[in-house]
C-alpha cells in the first residue's frame, strides 16, 4: 500500500525513515567521538518527532512550515546537548525541547503584547525549569521555581500562563452530534454584569488585600477553572492546604465586602 505523501519545507514525510533505538545510541556514540554525518543521520531519523509535535499546532499557526524549522532547531539542540550517560529515552529528552522552541517562537511572534518584565519572569522560569528537569528527570513545582528565583509563586504562574498559546473564541468546545458549542457561548457579557460597580470595586479591593498564594488560589479555581488537585499538583502542597486556603480566601472577601 502507498503511504500518504506530505511535504514540510520540502520534505516528504513518507520517506522519513524512523531510527530503531540501537540505531540511535549507535549514532550518539559516533557523533560524540566527532562524526558530524552521524549528527545529520540523527536529525533525519527523528523529523518524525518534530512532526508529531506539530499536530497540536494544524489550527493556531498559519505558517506550518516555519513551525517545522523551529521545530528542527529544538531536535538539534536537543542532540547537542544529550547525554548518554543519563540512560533516559532521547525522545524523553528531546521533546521537551522542542516544544520549548515552538512555544517560544508562538510567544515572540504573538499579537498579544506582554510586558517586557513579564516576559523576562517567563524566560528564566522556563530556562530553570529546563535545567531541573534535566537534572532531577521530572518537572519541577511553581514552589520549587519561585524559590530559585526568589520571586513569589504568583508571579512565575502568572509569567508562565502568559506563554499559553491562544485560542479564537471560536474554537469548539464541545459537539455531541448536534449542534457545536464554541468557547464564545460560555464567555459572559460584561454589560449584562448581575452585580453593581461599588460592589465590584469592594470585590476587588478585598482581592487585593489576599496574601499571594491565596490570591493565586482564588484565581485559578474560579477564574481558569482548575481544581484543587491540579494546583495541588502545581504548587508542590497538599489537597488539603489547598483546601484550607481556599476558604480562608474566601472568608476574608466575604469579611471585607459584607
Amino acid at each position: 500500500m502507498a503511504r500518504h505523501k506530505v511535504e514540510i519545507c520540502g520534505v516528504n514525510t513518507a520517506n522519513i525513515k524512523v531510527l530503531t533505538n540501537e540505531e540511535m545510541m549507535e549514532l550518539f556514540k559516533k557523533y560524540q567521538e566527532g562524526d558530524e554525518s552521524a549528527k545529520e543521520e540523527l536529525i533525519n531519523g527523528n523529523l518524525k518527532l518534530v512532526l508529531s509535535i506539530l499536530k497540536k499546532y494544524n489550527n493556531r499557526c498559519d505558517n506550518m512550515d516555519d513551525l517545522f524549522q523551529v521545530g528542527c532547531i529544538g531536535l538539534i539542540k536537543a542532540i547537542e546537548n544529550f547525554d548518554l550517560s543519563h540512560e533516559v529515552k532521547f525522545s524523553t529528552y528531546a521533546v521537551p525541547m522542542i516544544l520549548g522552541e515552538i512555544r517560544r517562537h508562538l510567544r515572540d511572534n504573538s499579537s498579544i503584547r506582554v510586558a517586557r518584565s513579564v516576559k523576562d519572569t517567563a524566560y528564566k522560569a522556563l530556562k530553570l525549569k529546563e535545567e531541573l528537569t534535566n537534572q532531577y528527570g521530572k518537572e519541577p513545582s511553581i514552589k520549587e521555581i519561585a524559590e530559585k528565583l526568589e520571586l513569589t509563586e504568583f508571579e512565575v504562574a502568572n509569567a508562565l500562563d502568559s506563554t499559553k498559546d491562544t485560542i479564537s473564541m471560536f474554537e469548539p468546545i464541545y459537539n455531541d452530534g448536534g449542534d457545536t458549542i464554541y468557547l464564545a457561548d460560555q464567555l459572559g457579557d460584561k454589560k449584562d454584569s448581575l452585580y453593581p460597580l461599588e460592589i465590584r470595586i469592594a470585590l476587588k479591593d478585598a482581592i487585593k488585600e489576599l496574601k499571594e498564594k491565596e490570591k493565586y488560589i482564588l484565581l485559578s479555581r474560579y477564574f481558569v477553572g482548575k481544581t484543587q488537585l491540579e494546583l495541588a499538583e502545581e504548587i508542590g502542597i497538599s489537597q488539603a492546604q489547598i483546601s484550607r486556603l481556599e476558604k480562608s480566601g474566601l472568608d476574608k472577601i466575604r469579611k471585607n465586602i459584607s
